[in-house]
């Protein structure tokens, strides 16, 4: 059994072969790939270098592989024509299991951030690929317990539920996916504890002892603040479009599916925040 984690120089890839070594699948059927491979190197996995921009590259990194884990990739406009060159490097090689990393109802959601995940999807399946589809929910991550110190939380989200879990949880889960039988075909929607911006702010203030408050702005407003701290105006306007979709609902998912594949409880916020401060 060979396992490919691509992406694995980043920090969901790098967690995944920890939690993955940690399952008790032998480094030596762990294969990580990506661009900058030295960050890897202390893991005792075979590593490969190859950038979702490189067909041969990726086809060649995918030699041997039973499964395949698709970390998707970090540049908005730029996620399908990438995916697509791992897509087909993993039927070239003949790849028994493809697993990927989505977004929060992608098929359904209006969000703009996951109409490149909806694509990835419907080319996974008319691929013709094993697949199993990981809906990964937001990382609590996203929200720096250092920036929050300093400067408050703001958004546009209102009281939007958002199922959050540190970076870890889904590592975990995909690891769990990979290491074993009877996903295929599987989609999970994957979130831990749901919590409003607001709720966030009041936790990081009762364990600090600062208060951190968190200020709602209209859809617009937020996208001029983004911009005004450097923001390209096409990130800025994705990032409201996420604040004015989680406002109606489009990160909160229950945490059902999180914990079968954990086997245990999300991580609770309480408990995520400790451990950044």
């Amino acid at each position: 059994m060979t396992i490919v984690v691509t992406g694995a120089t980043g920090h969901l890839g790098r967690l995944t072969i920890e939690s993955l070594l940690a399952k008790g699948v032998p480094a030596t059927e762990i294969v990580g790939v990506g661009r900058q491979i030295e960050k890897i190197a202390d893991l005792g996995v075979t590593v490969r270098q190859a950038a979702y921009e490189d067909p041969a590259a990726l086809r060649a990194a995918f030699e041997g592989a039973d499964k395949v884990l698709l970390i998707s990739g970090s540049e908005p406009g730029k996620r399908v024509p990438q995916h697509a060159n791992v897509i087909e490097a993993a039927k070239d090689a003949g790849v028994g299991l493809l697993v990927y990393t989505s977004a929060p109802k992608a098929d359904t959601t209006d969000m703009k951030l996951a109409a490149e995940h909806a694509e990835t999807e419907r080319l996974i399946k008319e691929s013709g690929l094993p697949y199993v589809i990981l809906r990964n929910g937001w990382y609590i991550e996203n929200y720096p317990v250092d920036q929050a110190l300093a400067q408050g939380l703001v958004g546009a989200s209102g009281d939007g539920k958002i199922s959050v879990a540190p970076r870890a949880d889904y590592a975990e889960a995909a690891a769990a996916v990979l290491a074993t039988d009877g996903h295929v075909g599987k989609i999970y929607e994957l979130g831990g504890e749901a919590v409003t911006k607001a709720e966030l702010a009041a936790e990081i203030s009762r364990q600090s002892g600062k208060q951190v408050t968190y200020t709602d702005l209209d859809v617009d407003k937020y996208k001029e603040l983004l911009i005004g701290v450097g923001l390209p105006s096409e990130a800025a306007e994705v990032f409201a479009d996420v604040d004015r979709a989680t406002a109606a609902g489009a990160l909160f998912v229950p945490r059902d599916d999180l914990e079968q594949l954990l086997g245990r409880p999300a991580t609770p916020v309480a408990t995520a925040i400790k451990s950044a401060l």
